[in-house]
């Protein structure tokens, strides 16, 4: 797994992690890699440096709130799946057809009991279960 500094057209600083630089091509040609702030799909990698550790330790740094850092990770997560094609009850059987070719590659919303997505996950079909927001349960 690698870590790359990443950024977008309009200068939004993520980071991105894959399996390799091969595989973060591989996704940037299909357009799968979107920047988490405005969905441009138009990244680039910016330049890092390996960390490494040398003498002593330097001060602190602040830590972050984890419940912060997880409401943001939903909040980035619901987003996504709002600019996913909603397939509806269909969501198991169209991650099939992606996974397997069968169907254009693209982002994918939808219900699924929890059976089909333990079934998906042990083919190999990543998924990620993401609960509605408050607002979408009435």
């Amino acid at each position: 797994m690698i870590v790359l500094n990443l950024q977008c057209e309009a200068s939004h600083p993520f980071e991105g992690w894959f399996a390799s630089s091969d595989a973060f091509a591989s996704q940037q040609e299909r357009g799968l890699v979107e920047c988490p702030v405005c969905g441009s799909t138009l990244i680039h990698r910016t330049p890092s440096a390996p960390y490494v550790a040398r003498g002593k330790p330097g001060p602190a740094q602040p830590q972050h709130d984890p419940r912060a850092l997880v409401a943001q990770f939903v909040s980035h997560l619901r987003e996504a799946a709002s600019k996913a094609e909603d397939v509806g009850a269909s969501f198991a059987q169209e991650a099939r057809k992606i996974h397997y070719g069968d169907a254009p590659d693209r982002s994918i919303r939808g219900q699924a009991s929890g059976d089909e997505i333990g079934d998906l996950i042990d083919e190999g079909i990543n998924v990620l279960p993401v609960l509605p927001d408050k607002e979408d349960l009435h």
